[in-house]
Order: C-alpha cells, then sequence, then structure tokens
C-alpha cells in the first residue's frame, strides 16, 4: 500500500483527510504539534477498518530544527515515501517570530512544506506533493525584500501571501523536480479550528461563522483526490478546487517569481 505523510493531521481536513485516507487503505505517517491529538487520530485511523499501518510524529513545523528533526525521522523509517501532505497551516492576529527569528506565517505556512519536501526529495522519487493553498492568496502580496513582514502585518493579508508562497512553491517544485507530481489545492472556506489558535476577535469570529461554513470532510476532498487517484496523479504544477484544476491569480502563475521565491526561501532555511 502507499505511504502518504500528511502534517496538520490533528484538525479540520487535515484530520478528515487522514482518517479518509487510513479508510482506503493506505499506511499513513501521521504528523501534529500535540502529542494528545496526535494518539486521538491514530486511533480513528485504525478503527476505520482500512488495515494500513499509521505510524505518528510529534513537531512544531514553525521550527526549521523541528522540520529537519521530523525530515530525519521520517527518512530512517521508511524506504519509500508515495504521498507527501503539506497540509500544517494557521493564521496569526499578530506578528510574533520564532524562537529562530522567522515569522510565524511565513515560516509555519510556507517555509516548513518548502524545506520538508527539499529534505524528503529521494524518498519523493517518482511520488506526488500535495500543498494545501486558497483562494486567500488573491488576497496577498509577495513582496521579496520583505518576505518577513516587518514593514506592516495585517493577519488577512499576510495569510494570504503565505497561500500565495504554496502555489508558487508548487509550481516551482514542479519545473525542478519533473520526476515529481507537485500540485496544491484550495479546500474552500472551512469549518476547522483555524484562527482559534488565537484570542479575540479572530476566535470569537471563527466561532461565530462556523455553522455556515464547510465541513472539514467536504474540505478534504481535492486533498484526497490528488493523493490517491489516478486523474489527480497525472496533473503536475497545478491549482485545484473541487477536484478541477482552477487558474489562480496572474502573481500565483508568476514564474519569475517563483523561481526567486525558491532562491530566498532555500537561503533563510539553510539548503
Amino acid at each position: 500500500m502507499p505511504l502518504i505523510v500528511i502534517t496538520g493531521a490533528t484538525r479540520g481536513i487535515g484530520q478528515a483527510a487522514a482518517v479518509e485516507l487510513a479508510k482506503g487503505g493506505a499506511d499513513l505517517a501521521i504528523v501534529g504539534r500535540e502529542p494528545e491529538r496526535v494518539a486521538a487520530v491514530e486511533a480513528a485511523a485504525n478503527a476505520s477498518g482500512g488495515g494500513g499501518a499509521v505510524y505518528t510524529y510529534v513537531a512544531d513545523l514553525a521550527l526549521m530544527s523541528e522540520v529537519r528533526r521530523l525530515a530525519a525521522e521520517l527518512s530512517a523509517a521508511h524506504g519509500t515515501i508515495d504521498v507527501l501532505a503539506n497540509n500544517a497551516g494557521a493564521l496569526f492576529a499578530t506578528r510574533k517570530v520564532t524562537s529562530e527569528g522567522l515569522e510565524q506565517t511565513f515560516a509555519l505556512n510556507h517555509l516548513a512544506p518548502f524545506l520538508l519536501t527539499n529534505l524528503l526529495l529521494d524518498k519523493l522519487a517518482g511520488g506526488r506533493v500535495v500543498t494545501t493553498s486558497s483562494d486567500a492568496h488573491a488576497s496577498g502580496k509577495l513582496d521579496l525584500d520583505d518576505l518577513q513582514s516587518e514593514k506592516s502585518y495585517a493577519a488577512m493579508r499576510v495569510y494570504g501571501t503565505s497561500k500565495l508562497d504554496n502555489i508558487l512553491f508548487t509550481r516551482e517544485l514542479a519545473r525542478r523536480v519533473p520526476t515529481i507530481h507537485a500540485n496544491c489545492f484550495h479546500p474552500g472556506v472551512v469549518r476547522t479550528g483555524f484562527g482559534k489558535n488565537e484570542s479575540g476577535f479572530w476566535k470569537v469570529a471563527t466561532t461565530a461563522v462556523g455553522p455556515f461554513l464547510r465541513t472539514p470532510d467536504k474540505g478534504a476532498r481535492s486533498l484526497v483526490w490528488l493523493a490517491t487517484s489516478e486523474a489527480g496523479g497525472q496533473l503536475t504544477g497545478e491549482y485545484v478546487v473541487d477536484e478541477k484544476v482552477r487558474q489562480p491569480n496572474s502573481a500565483a502563475r508568476d514564474d519569475g517569481l517563483a523561481q526567486q521565491l525558491w532562491e530566498r526561501s532555500a537561503a533563510l532555511v539553510g539548503l
């Protein structure tokens, strides 16, 4: 059975996708930040009836040292990785800097999947990379001279920029490593823990609109489709919405910008 690694597997669409993939019989490596939540998803995956193996990893992917540790553990434990699903991400109401000196949204939402994917390339030969982006990319504005939002910080703009980064990363990965099928997708506006890591306005707002949002199961469909379907496996460098290829905005299709983002990201994480 294929081995699928999924980050951010303990909430929302990540959790829904993990259980659905396990139900389909895949071997799963689930990654989360909180050990108790990782254990709960492990139990749900094992109870799904698919019969695949379930491996668990705990890591705080906002820290590049943790990304490197995770990559080393995955490489040591598994000969081949068929699918890497870069799903972990969050919105932060105010600008925060990690202990490594990186702005947290940029670190978690972009640099973590960028670094993890690059560190696992030798395990992914011929495989698939699926990255969770968003239509919020249209509200982003990528300033290569201010990748860490030091000039100004607005939560939704910075989040949108990180989702724009995800699309540019996907396009450039597909160009640089044609043996890998790299795609990203918009899950819809999903009822998840998104925004609830914050206090105040964002927590209240996300709780209030929750009943009107898409369920995690529905939001996870494109992830599962890109990870497992024959049609999804024929795509590369694409942006997918509801299992259909869609055009992202013009900035997300700027191959020169994608190349520059890749080079600056590589320098920041020491590749």
